[in-house]
């Protein structure tokens, strides 16, 4: 997959399919979108996704709800899906100020060789968001591309959007939000050095500091599956607070337990997939309390299938 990123200065030669949006979280509505940007590739089209590198909260100093999925996430999982290209444009306040019109033809037309356009109906673009799926459709004609615009997917009476996928992680209904994903809510990093509780406790673990604008659900114990060197273990994850070699402060951590694993995996890349909840956090009174409980966690994962 081709990654144009930092700069607005990129031309492409060849016509392509364009899926435009945020893709916070990649759910069942963002498939839709990426569904059909792939059927285009039959065609002889480029699939391309269009997404900003930062957004308008951040931009303007606002208040910022945490990602569902990170830049990195969703470079890995675009690719996995098939994309050809993806653009992550700089949003600053230059940009922010094109006009939806201009935007349409420079950038799309012009420099992205647009054969088809596929968006949400709340799309938003250009100066103030002026820019909407009506616009699109009424220059069509005009500059030779299709568009599709795609309705909201429901579940139930509930629109299927980034903002339920939130409010269901913020709860931890683990189950709920892989189905609205498409697939299990995850959790990638490298494997740092934590504080060698595990090994402490005859039970070796890894740990991962996720980016501090990372969702985690609620801190506590999750069955969970771990992808490492493109193999897939079973595993039970501990999120809470985990103190850093480096700093004496306490960061969000996610410690997961591999069956069947024990080779050092120090600065390995991993993603924790987060099947389902299983207790809240405790404080135990003792080392044998905690290592009890950790002992009763691990033979109860053992048994857990999906």
């Amino acid at each position: 997959m081709k990654i144009i990123t930092g700069t607005t200065d990129f031309f492409l030669r060849e016509e392509t399919a364009v899926a435009i949006g945020k893709f916070d979280g990649v759910h069942l509505g963002h498939r839709l979108l990426l569904d059909v940007i792939l059927a285009q590739k039959a065609n002889g089209r480029k699939a391309c996704v269009f997404t900003f590198d930062t957004t308008p909260a951040r931009l303007f100093g606002k208040t910022e709800e945490k990602e569902l999925t990170t830049a990195e996430e969703k470079r890995r999982l675009f690719e996995q899906l098939g994309i050809d290209i993806l653009i992550e444009f700089p949003f600053n306040r230059e940009t922010a100020g094109i006009q939806p019109e201009v935007f349409v033809k420079e950038i799309l037309c012009n420099r992205m060789h647009v054969g088809l356009i596929a968006a949400g109906t709340d799309i938003s673009f250009g100066r103030g968001g002026e820019g909407n799926a009506d616009l699109l459709r009424r220059l069509a004609s005009e500059y030779g591309y299709e568009v599709r615009i795609i309705e909201k997917l429901m579940l139930g009476e509930k629109e299927i959007s980034s903002t339920f996928v939130r409010e269901v992680i913020e709860r931890g209904d683990m189950q709920l939000a892989e189905q609205l994903l498409g697939g299990p809510y995850t959790v990638s990093g490298k494997v740092h050095h934590g504080n060698h509780m595990g090994h402490t406790l005859g039970m070796p673990t890894m740990n991962l500091l996720p980016p501090g604008n990372k969702l985690l659900p609620p801190n506590g114990v999750y069955f969970s599956g771990v992808e490492l060197d493109g193999i897939l273990y079973k595993g039970i994850s501990n999120i809470g607070y985990k103190p850093t070699i480096e700093e004496e402060k306490k960061v969000m951590g996610v410690e997961t337990y591999l069956y069947g694993f024990d080779a050092d995996a120090y600065g390995a890349q991993i993603e924790v997939s987060l099947y389902a909840f299983k207790r809240p956090e405790q404080k135990f009174e003792n080392l044998e309390a905690l290592k009890a409980q950790v002992a009763e966690d691990i033979k109860t994962g053992a048994l857990y299938s999906r």
